[in-house]
């Protein structure tokens, strides 16, 4: 197999490789696949990200979150790719984590067309973005080749569905407490 190229832009906070957001600098890496269509991932974020938010703040890990394009055909518009470069401008804007929580709380149902450019700057501003730039971010389509790098990465590394997280690159359940135990058992082999 072939690894693709990355693409001329990345976001900022962009990993080594490109296919991540790296959050944090904690030594026990967190990767977290997901998809902003999809529900399973709406409510991983939900419930696990005030856990996630906690091991950031105490510096125990890195966190990564790949924005894939799985569910692209589950709207009419590409919805997956467009949210996933849509948090790619708020990466640029140091703002990620905020946004795709936003995202995911904001969340449009499998099917239809998903939420509009419109309503994905609107969103924007509610998690803290400077209107202008986030929004020309993505008129110009900025970031609309990255959701397609990631994703196939991703498929690469074995990854077969959303939510997917790993810890310190094993696999673990996408809820708070076996993300925990994950994290400590690292710390301490590490």
């Amino acid at each position: 197999m072939t690894t693709p190229a990355i693409p001329g832009r990345l976001p900022a906070g962009a990993t080594q490789e490109g296919d991540g957001i790296m959050i944090g600098d904690g030594p026990v890496r967190i990767d977290a696949f997901i998809d902003f269509l999809c529900p399973f991932c709406r409510r991983f974020e939900l419930s696990s990200g005030p856990a996630l938010a906690g091991l950031l703040a105490s510096g125990q890990v890195s966190l990564v979150y790949h924005p894939m394009n799985f569910l692209d055909q589950a709207s009419t518009t590409r919805y997956s790719t467009r949210a996933a470069a849509a948090s790619g401008c708020a990466a640029d804007e140091g703002r990620f984590l905020e946004y795709a929580h936003a995202l995911f709380a904001d969340q449009p149902p499998e099917g239809g067309p998903g939420l509009d450019d419109a309503e994905l700057a609107a969103i924007g501003q509610t998690a803290g973005l400077p209107a202008a730039a986030f929004t020309a971010c993505l008129a110009d389509g900025h970031y609309l080749d990255w959701p397609p790098y990631v994703t196939t990465r991703a498929v690469a590394l074995g990854v077969e569905s959303t939510p997917t997280v790993l810890v310190a690159g094993s696999a673990v359940r996408p809820e708070p407490r076996p993300i925990e135990a994950a994290v400590e058992k690292a710390a301490r082999a590490g």
